[in-house]
């Protein structure tokens, strides 16, 4: 394995990973949500806001695992916010993370991202190739503390810390408080089912029916196999079979004109649209800010991030409206507005 979690030290750092990983998925997925033009295409919308707010509520689960173990999550700090393109944190080298707008390069980079682990994959603690992979070295890492340490020294947080209810206006619900290994291991499984599937449960030998006939349960990954081939899921269907079911309409050209991976340095200084960048990029960085506080004992703060994120839509939709793009650049804290 690429790294081992023989220590408490070793699993928070890997559950701050965990953060990094979670958090990088959330720019990309709202340039395509804010690139959408919602009357000209509510399925497409309906199903990257609804991954979105899903990736959200993952965010949350990896600070639970964290605060439980004793750790601080950290989401206010440059880590989070590497120049665009860039590799997932941690991860396959050859998927590079970029900002697009909706369209045929957005979903092949979230069908990358959210590739489900064939079962008998190994678990990789850094290096992983699927998130899958990732997750289940934690595990391992957490089993294996607990053996060595007991749990009442791996779970030594504080319960104050854990979420249990993370509503965004997309949507939300529910999540995992983490107080032991029973908790953690749920929490995990949680993350893993919602992004790729029961891949790791399920036989991967395309004679098993691997969907639920309900659509909403469908994981991210058969979501945005749906969008990229225009149909949904049914019953019967297998990764092998695609979706054969009812079609859905997407519409390419109900898209704002985004700009791929924009700098604020390919902007003139005090022009229109830099000062906009700026703008959602300072916006962009309270929103880490108060997702940071949240996390660290401050559960009542949820609330203000509503603002926050009302605000960068509007930033971002103008922005493209005028051809560029947000381009989610880290402001330090003592130069922020």
């Amino acid at each position: 394995m690429g790294s081992t979690m023989d220590t408490l030290e070793d699993l928070r750092r890997h559950l701050q990973w965990a953060i990094e990983l979670e958090h990088a998925t959330i720019p990309p997925y709202l340039c395509a949500l804010y690139s959408l033009d919602p009357g000209r295409n509510a399925e497409a919308a309906q199903v990257v806001g609804g991954v979105f707010a899903e990736e959200m509520l993952h965010l949350a689960l990896a600070a639970n695992l964290l605060n439980a173990v004793g750790g601080e999550p950290k989401l206010d700090t440059p880590e989070l916010l590497p120049p665009y393109p860039h590799p997932l944190p941690h991860g396959d080298k050859s998927v590079h993370v970029h900002l697009a707008p909706f369209g045929p390069d957005a979903l092949e980079l979230f069908l990358r991202i959210e590739q489900p682990a064939s079962a008998d994959a190994p678990a990789e603690a850094d290096g992983y190739e699927t998130i899958g992979q990732f997750y289940a070295a934690i595990a391992a890492g957490i089993r294996a503390l607990c053996e060595k340490l007991g749990e009442e020294q791996v779970f030594c947080g504080d319960p104050e810390r854990q979420i249990g209810e993370f509503h965004l206006r997309t949507a939300g619900g529910s999540v995992l408080p983490v107080h032991d290994l029973k908790s953690a291991l749920a929490a995990l499984g949680e993350i893993v089912e919602q992004g790729e599937g029961a891949a790791r449960t399920d036989v991967w030998d395309g004679d098993r029916d691997v969907f639920h006939p309900d659509r909403e349960e469908v994981a991210h990954y058969y979501r945005f196999q749906e969008l990229k081939h225009g149909r949904r899921y049914r019953s019967g269907d297998t990764p092998q079979s695609g979706p054969t079911g009812e079609p859905i309409v997407v519409d390419y050209d109900g898209v704002l004109p985004m700009r791929p991976n924009p700098r604020m340095a390919d902007y003139p200084e005090g022009g229109e649209i830099r000062v906009a960048q700026e703008q959602f990029n300072n916006a962009y960085c309270l929103l880490l800010y108060q997702l940071e506080e949240v996390f660290n004992g401050n559960p009542a703060q949820l609330g203000a991030t509503v603002g926050t994120m009302y605000q960068l839509k509007g930033l971002a939709q103008g922005l493209m409206k005028a051809g560029a793009g947000p381009t989610f650049e880290y402001v330090p804290v003592d130069q922020r507005s």
